[in-house]
């Protein structure tokens, strides 16, 4: 019977980890369709997050499987819980990719390559996605601990980006409509970087027992 219940953590591992991957992918065709006006990469992450959703659902049903039908010890049970509380923030960040995206194709092929804190912030976002997986994969405190703290360079970046977007608004009053578009964008990055920061807390939680909060 344990051997069943450890073969189905394995599968849960896995699917967590593909599903990662998926919201990395996600996210870095949106910042490059951004960073290139690209529309085909802007409709990818559509496509990237019909698939982000049906995996949510498919950990999902595991999860419960695993509660209803096997005997978790209390490691297993945070583990479990854990899992179900991080696919929803994955969620999240796939819905924000597609946010990202979707503010592409209203573009009308202008991009963001003169903000390049933009592209700097969407690169620290997908860094601390990946490592949060990493963490959870590795069971590794430390690595969930330096994504928390990363969470304060991404809200530094959003902080910068106002301020640039003050200063476009000084130099062209005219050009509204594009800078609220930034301000969505890097608002939108600066929740991916949210989301990463909770499944990096719940990574903690399922190793210690305790939930961090920040």
């Amino acid at each position: 019977m344990r051997n069943r219940f450890d073969e189905q953590l394995f599968e849960l591992n896995r699917e967590i980890i593909e599903m990662g991957a998926m919201c990395e992918e996600a996210i870095a065709l949106a910042s490059k369709a951004l960073m290139t006006g690209d529309l085909e990469l802007a409709y990818r992450v559509k496509a990237n997050g019909s698939g982000i959703d049906q995996m949510e659902r498919d950990i999902e049903g595991r999860c419960m499987k695993l509660l209803l039908h096997q005997q978790p010890v209390a490691g297993d049970l945070r583990l479990i819980s854990a899992a179900l509380k991080m696919i929803t923030d994955m969620e999240r960040i796939g819905d924000q990719a597609e946010d990202i995206a979707e503010i592409v194709t209203f573009l009308d092929g202008r991009t963001m390559e003169d903000v390049n804190l933009i592209e700097e912030m969407a690169r620290e976002t997908i860094q601390m996605v990946t490592s949060s997986v990493d963490a959870f994969v590795k069971k590794d405190v430390n690595l969930a601990y330096k994504v928390i703290a990363r969470d304060d360079v991404v809200d530094d970046y959003f902080s910068k980006i106002k301020s640039s977007i003050l200063n476009i608004i000084a130099e062209n009053s005219s050009d509204g409509e594009f800078v609220l578009d930034l301000l969505m964008i890097s608002k939108y990055f600066e929740r991916i970087g949210d989301h990463a920061t909770n499944i990096a807390e719940w990574v903690i939680y399922s190793v210690t027992g305790t939930h961090k909060e920040v």
